[in-house]
């Protein structure tokens, strides 16, 4: 069986169909990946927290993007620039798992500024979040990171 050179859902929208691995890497058509995120989720901002939290504890920062992705698309506009900055600390981990130190860097130097100018909202912790990000694209180099053994607290303490 050949296939299209892009997978299309049933809209007609291109969607890679290809399984991924827990980095979000294509895989070989017909090997077992990591179960892909729903897209398009609308979800509360303690849910969407609570399932980032999850998958970044399970060494899945490309999912956890995905999840904060879907918070920035159908999240209120002023909250738009903390959601994302959120995804990019996430792939910014991402990109360091994978091995690519200079892109991962980039990133979480990048959302931690995006970040940065909130205070706390829904419990975030802002502050050791972006020392976290900045630390992290210190110390990163040509060497992978284990992005379970990385991953970030997202919440202050005392906040589920």
């Amino acid at each position: 069986m050949t296939r299209n050179r892009r997978d299309r859902d049933i809209e007609g929208r291109a969607r890679n169909a290809r399984p991924r691995d827990g980095l979000g890497r294509p895989l070989p058509y017909g090997e077992a990946g990591v179960e892909r995120q729903p897209e398009g989720v609308v979800r509360a901002p303690a849910e969407t927290l609570r399932e980032a939290q999850r998958l970044l504890d399970a060494g899945m920062p490309f999912h956890a993007h995905e999840v904060f992705e879907d918070a920035w698309k159908s999240g209120p506009a002023d909250e738009e620039a903390l959601w994302r900055g959120m995804a990019q600390l996430a792939v910014g981990l991402t990109h360091a798992a994978r091995g690519n130190s200079t892109g991962g860097a980039r990133l979480l130097l990048r959302g931690a500024e995006r970040i940065s100018g909130y205070e706390a909202p829904y419990g975030i912790d802002v502050r050791a979040l972006t020392s976290w990000a900045r630390e992290l694209a210190e110390r990163i180099d040509a060497a992978t990171v284990d992005a379970a053994a990385e991953a970030p607290r997202l919440l202050r303490p005392g906040h589920s």
